[in-house]
């Protein structure tokens, strides 16, 4: 299983701190994803999830088999970020199939899990 997450509207609320010329608040945001995306990478760690991606608003990782439904992750991941922002997720068997079910988690409103195997292709 891959998983993919993403920060909701990061990239709005960064543009927004350049364009009010909001250092301090840029910085801010900056410290709390960076804080925010290490805790989701030890979580999905916890879960027996190899990290392949940990940066800016997003972690990828990889685990051949875990033990936690989706739903319950997708919890505890929204439990770590909720000081900082909402976060959308996808699963798939491959990289790819996380990504394109992050999409579509991303299209029909933020802030929820998406499966690829469930999504109608």
């Amino acid at each position: 299983m891959f998983i993919t997450i993403d920060g909701d509207d990061i990239g709005q609320r960064i543009t927004k701190y350049y364009l009010e010329n909001d250092a301090k608040s840029l910085s801010e945001l900056n410290q709390k994803m960076i804080c925010t995306t290490h805790q989701i990478s030890k979580y999905l760690e916890q879960q027996g999830f190899s990290i392949i991606f940990c940066g800016a608003d997003g972690v990828a990782g990889h685990a051949e088999a875990t033990t936690i439904s989706p739903d319950e992750m997708f919890a505890a991941i929204s439990a770590i970020g909720k000081e900082c922002a909402t976060f959308s997720a996808g699963i798939g068997h491959t990289l790819r199939e996380s990504y394109v079910a992050l999409m579509a988690a991303k299209s029909h409103g933020k802030a929820q899990i998406y499966n690829y195997q469930n999504l109608e292709c």
